[in-house]
């Protein structure tokens, strides 16, 4: 399957002829057969539902009804010819209930498939399902959370729906569910603090939800939830549909969509916004999906030789840059920011799409609220577009407005990710201190030799544990050697604590307050879920380490200083101070970002024993975390013993 063709050239099955004879590879394509309008999918009312299909390459279009997720169809209607490359049709009487998919006639064959616009399904996605969507809308249910200040005032906490409620200890009664995560009121062992109330208690100002889409995977059927099951949920199948096993009725099409609102407005009623993990850069299977089904050919990318682009490793990567798929994801953001009240979105394997794409959903999630939150994996991946269109890290300065997952820092703190036995700075890796301060000062372009790929702070997400890879305490545990739990326990609060203390954006993992591990287990996914649930028996043993963590948000909260709006003022404010090796020390001076303090000073210590460092004569220097760990403070000099962090303040 070629990529160019003449114009006069039949098309074979993957390509599909169109009038003309223009193949959905040309450039001519998208101008010709681009749609504009904004009715696409269903338009449902009492009176009469109405369809709209963007199908250009069919040769004829039905809509079929259906009185049930299975089953035969009850009604299947001629759809018409509409502009842009559409087809419609309009039911006159009230259709809620019925269930409906499309069927499209490519070289005399029929194909049919789910609506890639449908806001609701049937069990398992395979059928849209037909309902009023104000019927499912909470109690209460009404305007957005309150615009939120710049993204470096965020601390983000990264969760699976199921993950954390799962545990048989969580004291959750609906365990695994939307409905779960947004019970109020529940305590685990020895009366902890578990769930809803633990997130609002740590102080994070946003939940970042591991994907919650309809998703598709072997791992999870919605008729046999009673059977194992567990996914992350990277395999999108029915993109603007919440996923059907966390409902407590998948049979029931407003369930999941009821609660999933309700989830979100449990959150938002402690005063926690939500980002919605999203990913437009795969589909679960190339040749299944209802995309291939409907335009072959057309919504993914793929080589000169006809076989599909694999940048995400997951069998195909979506061609973002084409009109209507790049105009779908705006549509799908747009929709659950609009509908669900989303406060965020992460997009997965981000350097895959177009930067064109996310400047777009930048641009309309901005008319919305310009505080909603986008960031995203910006890793360079190989795909079938030019390295100057992907919204990747080299091409940050194209989406200003994005932040992205900083690895570097990821990487000098805690060690390579890739490399299991390889230390980093707060285990005593030999890690170029130049590259620890470019991460300390968000990224940004500091001074020769200290910068990683941002402009602003605001670019660059800090992290050391996501659901991806190694949890921080299961790699410290492969890599830091011969060392005391006590060691690695102060290891693992040095690394949180230079996350969250960071300029930039702090990114936390759901368990990490509490060292979190899933016992070796690098990449998750399709483990059972007793190797992924939050242990809310571990976290009831570590409460002196869920407490430090809360010590840290309420630290970086309070002090403006450690979440400066601009590289200008950055530059202007951090001072890195001479220390020895395994040491780092800064001081923000001159009432940095606002800050009350007059100066403050932030020490790094990755040295088992006792150091000595020299402290600039700002002032009368006063501890305000670690001060169990200074064993002298004298004028122009301190002594600190053990690894960790020691912030101090001239008041």
């Amino acid at each position: 399957m070629s990529v160019q063709r003449e114009m006069d050239e039949p098309i074979r099955y993957g390509d599909s002829a169109v009038t003309g004879g223009v193949s959905v590879f040309d450039e001519r394509f998208d101008e010709l057969f681009g749609y504009d309008g904004d009715d696409l999918g269903l338009s449902y009312a009492p009176e009469q539902s109405s369809f709209r299909l963007w199908a250009p390459t069919s040769e004829q279009a039905e809509l079929v009804l259906y009185a049930s997720w299975q089953g035969e169809p009850e009604r299947v209607i001629s759809m018409d010819r509409g502009t842009g490359g559409t087809w419609t049709a309009s039911v006159t009487g009230d259709l809620e209930g019925k269930y409906y998919t499309y069927r499209v006639m490519i070289e005399g064959q029929w194909n049919e498939a789910a609506d890639p616009y449908a806001r609701a399904v049937g069990v398992n996605g395979d059928r849209g399902a037909i309902l009023d969507l104000r019927k499912t809308d909470p109690e209460g249910w009404s305007g957005r959370m309150p615009a939120f200040g710049n993204p470096v005032d965020a601390v983000i906490y990264e969760l699976h729906v199921m993950d954390y409620s799962i545990h048989p200890e969580s004291g959750i009664r609906h365990k695994g569910l939307f409905a779960g995560l947004a019970e109020n009121g529940t305590r685990g062992p020895g009366g902890i603090l578990t769930g809803l109330d633990h997130i609002a208690d740590l102080g994070v100002t946003h939940v970042q939800l591991l994907p919650v889409y309809d998703y598709a995977t072997e791992s999870v059927d919605e008729t046999k939830l009673d059977l194992p099951h567990y996914n992350w949920g990277y395999d999108p199948k029915n993109y603007n549909v919440p996923e059907g096993s966390y409902a407590t009725d998948p049979y029931e099409p407003a369930s999941r969509i009821r609660e999933l609102k309700e989830l979100i407005q449990s959150l938002h009623d402690r005063g926690v916004r939500v980002i919605m993990d999203v990913v437009y850069n795969h589909v679960y299977d190339g040749y299944r999906v209802n995309f291939t089904k409907l335009v072959p050919g057309y919504y993914l990318r793929y080589k000169p030789d006809g076989s599909l682009a694999n940048g995400s490793g997951c069998g195909n990567d979506c061609a973002t840059e084409r009109k209507m798929m790049s105009r779908f994801i705006a549509d799908s953001v747009l929709y659950w920011a609009k509908e669900y009240k989303f406060d965020g979105f992460r997009f997965d394997l981000m350097g895959l799409m177009d930067v064109d794409t996310i400047n777009e959903i930048r641009r309309r999630l901005s008319e919305i609220d310009p505080s909603i939150m986008m960031i995203g994996e910006g890793w360079d991946l190989d795909t079938e577009l030019a390295p100057e269109r992907k919204a990747s890290q080299h091409n940050s300065e194209a989406i200003p407005l994005i932040g992205q997952f900083n690895d570097r820092f990821r990487d000098v703190v805690k060690g390579d990710i890739f490399l299991h036995d390889v230390k980093g700075f707060v285990s005593g890796g030999p890690v170029p201190k130049q590259e620890v301060m470019a991460g300390i000062a968000g990224g940004i372009p500091y001074a020769p030799g200290i910068h990683q790929f941002v402009q602003e702070p605001q670019q660059s997400v800090n992290y050391v544990e996501c659901h991806d890879n190694h949890t921080l305490w299961d790699k410290l545990v492969l890599s830091a050697g011969e060392v005391t739990e006590a060691e690695l326990r102060a290891m693992h609060r040095l690394a949180t604590a230079m996350v969250v203390m960071s300029q930039g954006i702090p990114f936390l993992h759901a368990g990490q307050e509490f060292m979190r591990t899933k016992n070796g287990v690098e990449n998750s996914y399709k483990s059972p879920v007793e190797i992924n649930r939050i242990d809310w028996e571990r976290c009831a043993a570590l409460q002196d380490e869920v407490a430090y963590v809360k010590k840290l948000i309420g630290l970086r909260r309070a002090h403006p200083a450690f979440r400066m709006r601009s590289a200008e003022e950055i530059r202007a404010k951090l001072v890195f101070e001479a220390s020895p090796a395994d040491v780092i020390a800064y001081t923000l001076r001159g009432h940095a970002g606002g800050d009350q303090a007059e100066h403050l000073l932030v020490i790094y210590s990755a040295v088992p024993g006792e150091v000595a460092l020299p402290i600039p004569k700002l002032g009368s220097w006063q501890p305000l975390l670690g001060a169990e760990s200074i064993s002298a403070l004298e004028d122009g000099k301190i002594t600190i013993s053990g690894i960790g962090m020691t912030v101090l303040a001239v008041l």
